[in-house]
């Protein structure tokens, strides 16, 4: 089986690379190689690797830099979604789209199932939600896999910065009133893996997620006590704000829990805890450290 990823040099797209069973050709195309806005493009390079599925993993996910630039968030995740779709369609390829938790605004209680209607408070999550439309409507085969607050070891995510600062801050301001899922990234991988390996026999929207659910709070806290024990940086407080104290650009859900259950079971995968991740996310984290790589 080949699959072909896009997005590859995001933390997903990494985690596919480095996990793919043995038996599966994985292409890696990052945005440097593959611009998903560019239909022509998107087709050249389908018709060229002729792959049996497509994992798309290529976004723009900078939530708050997205309400100053809504037409490029629109144009990668929602009109580049398109272009991968019908080129998907077009080769017969299935197709696997990442998609998130913040399709959905976060004003209920109860679990959001994967046929709940959207409803997203921010320009990063409409345009998640036009992806997630494009995705099932090119007529082609095709799931979307929406996941939660994703987090590595790679540069530029929540965990990296946390323990960046951790190293170089007196104290952190994390949010606390905001609930999700953290779900590491190696997971998601693990389920786009599987759903690529057999699309046509699964629903068309999964959700996959780490458990139980926490705030931004919980997950820093949790990631400094980890590090700090492991005598990777100070044991530095973290202090608890709300939402409006922290001030961010876009506003966000505040709280969102997905129904997941189907969706592992459909994939053939056990539920997960996020915090049985930390140690090994610090393990691959440490030579980086240590060597100055900037994360």
């Amino acid at each position: 089986m080949t699959v072909l990823v896009t997005g590859a040099g995001g933390q997903v797209g990494r985690e596919i690379l480095r996990l793919a069973p043995s038996g599966t050709a994985v292409i890696g195309l990052d945005r440097q190689h593959l611009d998903v806005t560019d239909a022509e493009a998107v087709r050249a390079a389908i018709r060229a690797h002729a792959p049996d599925a497509v994992i798309h993993a290529a976004a723009y996910t900078a939530v708050d830099r997205a309400e100053a630039e809504p037409e490029r968030a629109m144009a990668v995740n929602g009109i580049g979604t398109a272009n991968v779709a019908a080129a998907c369609a077009e080769s017969g390829a299935g197709l696997v789209a990442l998609s998130t938790d913040y399709v959905f605004g976060g004003s209920r209680n109860a679990a959001y199932r994967p046929e709940d209607p959207v409803s997203p408070v921010n320009v990063y999550g409409a345009s998640k939600a036009r992806g997630e439309h494009e995705a099932l409507a090119a007529g082609g085969r095709a799931v979307v896999l929406r996941t939660a607050w994703v987090f590595s070891a790679a540069p530029g995510n929540f965990a990296s910065t946390m323990l960046r600062l951790a190293g170089t801050e007196p104290r952190l301001r994390v949010v606390a009133d905001q609930w999700g899922h953290p779900t590491p990234a190696e997971h998601v991988a693990h389920a786009a893996l599987a759903a690529a390996a057999r699309v046509d026999a699964l629903p068309p929207i999964l959700q996959v997620a780490g458990a139980p659910l926490a705030t931004w709070y919980d997950l820093a806290t949790a990631l400094v006590e980890a590090a700090s024990s492991a005598g990777m940086c100070p044991r530095v407080p973290v202090d608890p704000v709300t939402t409006e104290a922290y001030g961010a650009a876009a506003p966000r859900p505040r709280r969102v829990e997905l129904e997941v259950a189907p969706s592992l079971e459909a994939l053939g995968m056990e539920p997960f805890d996020w915090r049985a991740s930390i140690p090994p996310l610090l393990r691959r984290w440490s030579p980086l450290h240590r060597r100055g790589t900037e994360l």
